[in-house]
């Protein structure tokens, strides 16, 4: 096994688990994944406070980050922090101006805070807050793959991402979007590789899309 492999550090969704990336594969002579677990954040940490503390699970030098959704902001954070080769953001924005009209109204209205939160354990409704997606058909792998269900957390998440004040994305950043994201639609996102067909939860449904671009996405 050679000792220059690249690593790369996968950090899945809000409330989502690694099992995200399972399907995940990526050739073992040339990389070394690990994968990043959310935890719930002390009252009052903001999220450069966490991607603080995200980086200390970080143990090689210039490593590769990869983030979904919530994790591709959280990412870009940590590459603030400590020194990347890279970050690649899936299903996810590059700057506050790419959050679509609704986020940016509830950053001003607060309406966010109205959100049913509590009902965390609800995996139909963490589904549709998690993926925008309606999930009756796939439940029993939803309730697989969201399993942070804490309340405080949820908020948190939610509040930091409506209230995120990237103005300009790091320099190093390559930007995965699905053609059919309901999250975060297309029309607001500028510069990406896009996935045809694919939904906020590709990383998931068209893992083999990935398992054949990341490994060049990666190495360029």
């Amino acid at each position: 096994m050679s000792d220059n492999r690249t690593h790369v550090y996968l950090m899945p969704g809000m409330a989502a688990n690694v099992s995200i990336f399972d399907e995940i594969k990526l050739p073992e002579n040339q990389f070394s994944v690990h994968k990043l677990q959310w935890f719930v954040p002390e009252k009052g940490m903001s999220l450069m406070d966490y991607a603080q503390k995200m980086c200390e699970e970080i143990n090689e030098p210039n490593p590769v980050l990869l983030g979904v959704s919530f994790g591709g902001m959280l990412v870009q954070e940590m590459a603030k922090i400590i020194p990347v080769k890279k970050v690649i953001v899936v299903s996810s924005v590059k700057s506050r101006h790419e959050l679509p009209k609704r986020m940016i109204f509830a950053k001003y209205t607060k309406v966010h805070k109205l959100l049913p939160t509590s009902l965390v354990n609800n995996v139909e409704l963490l589904a549709k807050y998690a993926f925008g997606e309606t999930v009756t058909k796939r439940l029993h792998l939803y309730e697989k793959y969201l399993s942070i269900r804490d309340k405080y957390y949820i908020d948190w998440c939610i509040d930091q991402i409506v209230n995120w004040q990237q103005e300009v994305p790091p320099p190093n950043v390559v930007h995965i979007q699905g053609e059919r994201d309901a999250v975060f639609p297309m029309v607001n996102i500028k510069e990406c590789t896009v996935v045809k067909n694919g939904t906020h939860t590709m990383i998931i449904h068209r893992a083999r899309w990935f398992n054949e671009h990341l490994p060049t996405i990666i190495l360029e």
